[in-house]
């Protein structure tokens, strides 16, 4: 497996009172049976569809076909979508490190700030862009807001046939609004599985393909997230099963210990998006009828410096938990010969990696001696393999962790309350407009 995870210093028998007594762990480690032999046979049978995706490499040469012409015909790829349509190929995107200067470069448009949206199409040619919209139900405000936007954009400059080869829409098969916009100006429709939800689509075409116009590789993904699938569907012995233990040991101590809060807080730039595409999965998934714990991202090591006096002496309400890479010995050396000072000692000669990982250490172990339940997943390569595996990870474990509140993972109910209310103040609006009214 490309992690390790390590849960001792979330029990009462390191930390103190705050942290969780092995009874209750053993408890809910029990009752997160059912959920795994549900995951089994629902491999078995096919029923849930992102339970097949990490053996599947039959999609991936059409998916290959698709970024080769992006790569090769365009400088700037402008993805549009939002939530699960954008943060799981965002975050695997990240893995290529910055933002590059030379193409392709990738733009996830997420928002329908028309400032954002204006200053972007302002600084980029027409002519050397592609397009991919992601909707998996195909009616998504925003993000046909934002299309719109880009196709009226790329006609006025290189005319209405164009746009069969500027854009490309990823789009669940039946007659939505996209699917029908896409038919009627012949622009490619690659089908978005209806059974796989947009927060658990990553490690489908929806994250693959941007993940591979990046020049990234797409079997490791999902190798990485075979890596821990695999032991889940024949091992018996739930210890063994790293996402079934992070799930008892979240519950338990929200259940048991008030952590009514979840920190995931990577030391590592390159899982900067990951950490918000973390908190969707949990918050989407878990967050109902009353229950769930609230998903938070910091960031070492800024958030020692904005966060941490909070996580060290406020509220004992949370659990933390830090990824960790292998920085030491890498970077810079620290080369103090333009100015010394005595205060400096402890960084010359030096690598900057070095003092990376004294920090993440350093946090750890702070929290640790305060009480606070601290879970350490720690990567030794930060790389398609790795990322595959922990989103694996994150994602059965939100599936057991709903089992274990009695929650459906898979539906957010209450979102849809905020989409009609935003449909129908648009509808009001057009009819104050053409009544007159508009201000």
């Amino acid at each position: 497996m490309s992690y390790s995870h390590e849960v001792e210093s979330c029990f009462s028998d390191a930390i103190g009172a705050d942290g969780l007594a092995r009874a209750d762990f053993a408890a809910l480690l029990e009752a997160a049976r059912p959920a795994v032999d549900a995951l089994r046979r629902r491999h078995g049978d096919g029923s849930l569809p992102l339970l097949r995706l990490p053996a599947r490499r039959d999609d991936l040469a059409g998916l290959t076909e698709v970024a080769e012409r992006y790569r090769r015909d365009f400088d700037d790829i402008l993805v549009l979508g939002t939530g699960g349509s954008s943060l799981g190929g965002k975050s695997l995107c990240e893995l290529a490190g910055p933002a590059p200067t030379t193409p392709p470069r990738l733009h996830f448009l997420e928002n329908v700030d028309p400032h954002s949206f204006d200053a972007l199409i302002a600084a980029i040619d027409p002519a050397r862009t592609g397009v991919i919209v992601i909707s998996k139900s195909g009616g998504t405000a925003e993000t046909l807001t934002q299309l719109y936007g880009c196709l009226n954009w790329l006609a006025a400059a290189r005319g209405r046939d164009a746009l069969q080869r500027h854009v490309t829409a990823i789009v669940e098969p039946g007659k939505s609004v996209l699917r029908r916009l896409a038919e009627s100006l012949q622009m490619p429709a690659l089908d978005h599985d209806p059974n796989v939800g947009g927060r658990y689509s990553v490690l489908s075409l929806v994250g693959l393909l941007p993940a591979l116009i990046m020049g990234l590789d797409a079997a490791a993904v999902r190798d990485g997230a075979a890596s821990v699938l695999d032991p889940l569907l024949g091992e018996r012995d739930m210890n063994s099963i790293t996402p079934a233990v992070g799930a008892a040991v979240s519950i338990g101590l929200a259940r048991h210990r008030g952590a009514s809060m979840s920190v995931i807080f990577p030391y590592i730039d390159r899982l900067a998006s990951f950490g918000l595409w973390y908190r969707q999965l949990w918050a989407e998934s878990i967050g109902k009828d009353g229950k769930g714990t609230t998903p938070l991202r910091a960031m070492g090591t800024v958030d020692q410096h904005s966060q941490l006096q909070l996580y060290l002496d406020g509220p004992k309400d949370k659990m933390y938990t830090i990824v960790m890479g292998a920085p030491a010995g890498r970077g810079p050396v620290i080369d103090t010969a333009l100015f010394d000072d005595p205060a400096l000692s402890p960084l010359r000669g030096r690598r900057m990696g070095d003092l990376l990982d004294a920090c993440q250490r350093a946090t750890a172990e702070t929290l640790v001696a305060k009480g606070r339940p601290v879970r350490i997943m720690r990567l030794t390569k930060v790389d398609e393999r790795a990322m595959g595996a922990l989103m694996m990870h994150f994602m059965l474990e939100t599936i057991i962790a709903a089992h274990l509140l009695g929650v459906d993972p898979f539906d957010q109910p209450a979102v849809e309350q905020g989409k009609v209310l935003a449909r129908r103040y648009m509808e009001e609006r057009s009819g104050e407009e053409r009544g007159g009214g508009a201000r």
